[in-house]
């Protein structure tokens, strides 16, 4: 049996470079046998946390909305990736609620996500790391993935200013595809 991927899509274009990159992801992924997830997060209703800390005592977030779905997946998911545009320095709006509602884990149910591999697809429109911000979000992935005790696999980035650079740069395609056929490998 395959390994489970999820790929977190945070632009808010579909056909976006980042979402274009993640699909390569998936394409690489599939092609070994995985069982690739990819999520669209731009059309889910995904509130922001209130800060409630109800999650201590429930065990999960008390928010009803789309998020809801999101949290089985994030449990069974054997690696998680994560793909996103660069906007103003950091990640999209729509991935950074996405893991902000990952707070809900707390109160003893952190293992349920610790221990995954991660990995991080970027796309800005600026020359560089540094004066896009990507290096802003790729601290807060790297952070992440050490907080939830996961090991980082990849990070795939690149500048891509205009719908459809990402076609166009075959280095950038090709390592997130073998990024894919990464994640997707049996583990030892």
């Amino acid at each position: 049996m395959g390994r489970n991927i999820l790929i977190l899509k945070g632009s808010p274009r579909e056909k976006g470079n980042s979402a274009v990159l993640a699909d390569q992801v998936a394409a690489g992924a599939n092609e070994t046998g995985a069982l690739v997830t990819s999520v669209y997060l731009h059309g889910l209703d995904i509130r922001p946390c209130d800060g409630c800390d109800l999650c201590r005592d429930s065990g999960g977030c008390v928010i009803e909305d789309d998020m809801q779905s999101l949290y089985p997946k994030l449990i069974a998911a054997d690696a998680i990736v994560l793909a996103s545009p660069v906007y103003w320095f950091t990640f999209s709006a729509q991935l950074k609620l996405c893991v902000d509602r990952w707070y809900a884990f707390q109160a003893n149910h952190w293992q349920e996500i610790s221990g995954k591999e991660f990995s991080i697809i970027l796309a800005y429109g600026d020359t560089d790391l540094y004066t896009s911000g990507a290096i802003n979000a790729i601290y807060t992935f790297e952070s992440l993935a050490r907080f939830l005790k996961g090991r980082i696999v990849g990070i795939v980035h690149g500048s891509l200013s205009d719908v459809g650079d990402a076609e166009k740069n075959q280095a950038l395609m090709q390592a997130a595809y073998s990024l894919g056929k990464q994640l997707a490998a049996p583990q030892t």
